[in-house]
């Protein structure tokens, strides 16, 4: 005789059935919508035309050698400016959730900061800085644009990333420094080993987030002349009157960000799978 399945069982199996139910209705319904989309397109009377502007294969490879020099430019950009953002943005954040009265001056600057980075475009900090600061005429600032534009990136991000990195702090709920308090711990101690570690776990989501943006923005440097990818594809477009060469340089920047958005998405899904665990103990 064949053992009758226990409910706990025959409950998963039900899960599992509604979940591949779910599946196969949800892969049919984004190929059917998918391929609606495609035959419009196409069947679009000017599809031709965009094609052969936008997705020309002849020009798409005969750009495509030229193009990584110029991203990899982006890349070592980004990394520098990603460090100095981490780092300015969680010391402004602990500025500004510290109430030590020694440090109010500094809160107040780090508020008009904050307040100001986010206030102002990005494209208007980049002028700022690339022509203002140039103007001044100091010795000390220095003259190549893609710094100067790289400081801009810097504090606009720094902003954004404070903010993270205080929800982060903030979310921390009090019982938890008050117990390591109560152990012995010093308030300095207390921050790094109790608050900390909570604050960064809960805020790396949106981090990965600001980090995708960052990653685009990276490309406004070529305004002021850098040989970064978009500069490059702009030369190419100019040069043989098409836009295929932007196609190909979007083509990089999805290698890099398609993967960080999965990363952000398999994060959420796994906070919220565990969130659930505990509410249903």
């Amino acid at each position: 005789m064949h053992a009758t399945p226990t409910t706990r069982a025959a409950r998963q199996q039900a899960r599992r059935q509604r979940a591949r139910h779910s599946i196969a209705i949800s892969a049919t319904s984004t190929g059917v919508v998918i391929a609606g989309l495609a035959v419009a397109i196409v069947l679009s009377p000017g599809w031709r035309t965009v094609r052969e502007t936008f997705f020309s294969w002849h020009y798409f490879k005969q750009v495509l050698p030229s193009l990584p020099g110029g991203f990899w430019l982006d890349v070592q950009i980004f990394l520098v400016v990603e460090a100095i953002v981490l780092a300015l943005g969680l010391m402004i954040a602990l500025i500004r959730t510290v109430r030590a009265p020694v440090l109010f001056p500094l809160r107040v600057v780090s508020v008009v900061f904050v307040d100001v980075m986010r206030g102002v475009p990005l494209l208007i900090l980049l002028y700022l800085f690339v022509f203002g600061l140039l103007a001044l005429g100091f010795s000390f600032i220095p003259s190549d644009e893609t710094i100067l534009a790289g400081a801009a990136l810097v504090c606009c991000y720094a902003a954004y990333v404070s903010e993270v990195f205080r929800a982060g702090i903030e979310s921390v709920h009090p019982s938890q420094p008050a117990a390591a308090l109560a152990l012995g711990l010093t308030r300095p101690q207390a921050l790094r080993h109790v608050v900390m570690p909570q604050a960064i776990r809960a805020v790396l989501p949106p981090l990965l987030n600001d980090f995708i943006s960052l990653t685009k923005d990276v490309s406004l440097v070529s305004i002021f002349g850098p040989l970064e990818i978009v500069r490059i594809a702009q030369i190419n477009a100019d040069q043989y009157f098409n836009y295929t060469p932007y196609i190909a340089a979007a083509a990089f920047y999805l290698v890099i960000t398609l993967p960080l958005i999965r990363i952000v998405d398999h994060m959420r899904s796994r906070a919220l799978r565990r969130q659930n665990a505990l509410v249903l103990m």
